[in-house]
């Protein structure tokens, strides 16, 4: 199985036959860009790295919620491929602001399981990570067809979840969001554990203590692989960096996550946008 990550919380699962996007966000526009308007696709820069991932047997797109960095880019994505997007009644909106055809949108509810070629995926109610300045949106959902250009807080988060993957005899647990339900994993265990960080590095240490008990200790990974520590405003044809001081310390982040690791016995990798490893 290969997995591809784009930065933020965008994964491509191929395992040779099918491949499946999680969350869809490579046009990552400027915070400058967006104050000062509305934004749409960069279908060129879209374009070209799917031709360089040889991103042409994509089936199915599942959104985790639908905050333009996780859903921006699924309705070019499908019309492209012909993949059909999974995601909650926001995703819908989305996809039908993008002209996405009603057979290409499947609206999904927490407890599911979807079986897409050899893929088995769970769709697992989670919490999205605590509001700030420029997510204070959490609960509220997308009413509307969401037409492209669109403003950042046009992108409501219209309620968040996680994917539980099984393929290839290996079992696989995204959780984009830093965040926890208590009980929600208890009787899961997976082998990867992608597990969004947006949030640690400013966590208490009460905050910090539940959520790796409801997570790396309910699941027991062999390997966690960090989400959501990059800048998503930086264009993924610049370098990668991380989110400004004023937003996440992400380098507490990287220490916290390594000192649990270390305490667990779980291996940890940083994986860069642009690159794949073989699970």
């Amino acid at each position: 199985m290969k997995i591809t990550f784009f930065g933020t919380t965008t994964l491509l699962f191929d395992d040779g036959t099918d491949q499946i996007l999680f969350d869809c966000h490579f046009t990552r526009p400027s915070l400058l860009k967006y104050i000062g308007g509305s934004e749409g696709t960069n279908t060129t820069l879209m374009d070209e790295l799917f031709s360089k991932h040889h991103i042409d047997r994509l089936k199915a797109i599942f959104v985790s919620h639908t905050h333009h960095d996780h859903v921006m880019d699924a309705p070019y994505a499908a019309l492209k491929t012909g993949a059909v997007i999974y995601g909650s009644s926001s995703a819908m909106n989305v996809a039908k602001g993008g002209s996405v055809p009603e057979s290409q949108q499947v609206r999904f509810k927490a407890g599911e399981t979807y079986t897409v070629g050899q893929y088995r995926i769970k769709v697992l109610a989670s919490r999205h990570s605590k509001p700030t300045i420029l997510n204070n949106d959490l609960g509220v959902a997308i009413d509307l067809p969401l037409k492209q250009p669109a403003k950042l807080r046009d992108y409501k988060e219209g309620g968040s979840f996680d994917f539980y993957v099984e393929a290839e005899g290996k079992k696989i647990l995204i959780r984009p969001s830093f965040n926890y339900i208590e009980g929600q994993l208890d009787g899961y265990q997976c082998d990867v554990l992608f597990l969004g960080i947006a949030g640690l590095g400013k966590a208490d240490p009460k905050t910090e203590e539940i959520f790796f008990r409801e997570t790396v200790e309910k699941v027991k990974p062999e390997l966690i692989i960090p989400l959501h520590w990059d800048n998503f405003f930086s264009p993924l044809d610049k370098p990668v960096v991380s989110m400004p001081h004023v937003v996440e310390k992400t380098e507490e982040s990287f220490f916290k996550l390594a000192k649990r690791c270390e305490e667990y016995g779980v291996n940890c990798i940083l994986q860069i946008p642009r690159t794949s490893i073989e699970i």
